[in-house]
């Protein structure tokens, strides 16, 4: 089944506001009066990627992910809807963020999901998702579903 582009239902992309002064900048990126307490994030990671390489796809039963794009380095982010009960069910969606476009990406849990770096130097993601990984302590399974180790999958970064 092909998926179609467009704007997927329960997926936010909200832009960085930067506010700058003359010793750099700061930036929100969630507040817990923006945020209901289903999607309030529990924990935060950080990840750098190299160049040309991506990660994912993969997608959450029940995670939402809170991705944070802040630049310097460039991301292509690719979403696919997923969920047979969505307005947007077998659409897709993607979007270029981080270096002159940082945004912050709520994604909701089956919304499969990956993101390549299409800059030229190692470029870092912050992660402030709803659920803990493996659970409190790291005793439950992990809540994810991986596409990329399936070559036949649907869902493809390239």
């Amino acid at each position: 089944m092909p998926f179609r582009p467009t704007e997927l239902e329960g997926v936010e992309i909200r832009p960085l506001n930067r506010h700058a002064d003359e010793r750099g900048w700061l930036a929100e990126i969630f507040r817990s009066d923006d945020v209901g307490p289903e999607g309030m994030p529990v924990m935060g990671y950080l990840s750098v990627t190299k160049p040309g390489e991506s990660r994912g796809p993969h997608e959450h039963v029940q995670q939402t992910d809170w991705f944070c794009f802040p630049g310097p380095g460039t991301f292509e982010v690719r979403m696919w809807d997923n969920r047979p009960r969505s307005t947007t069910y077998t659409l897709g969606q993607t979007r270029v963020v981080g270096g002159s476009e940082p945004a912050m990406i709520l994604i909701p849990p089956g919304v499969v999901h990956g993101y390549r770096n299409i800059g030229d130097e190692q470029a870092m993601v912050l992660n402030f998702p709803n659920r803990l990984y493996a659970g409190e302590g790291r005793r439950e399974p992990v809540d994810e579903i991986r596409h990329e180790v399936d070559a036949r999958s649907p869902f493809q970064m390239q």
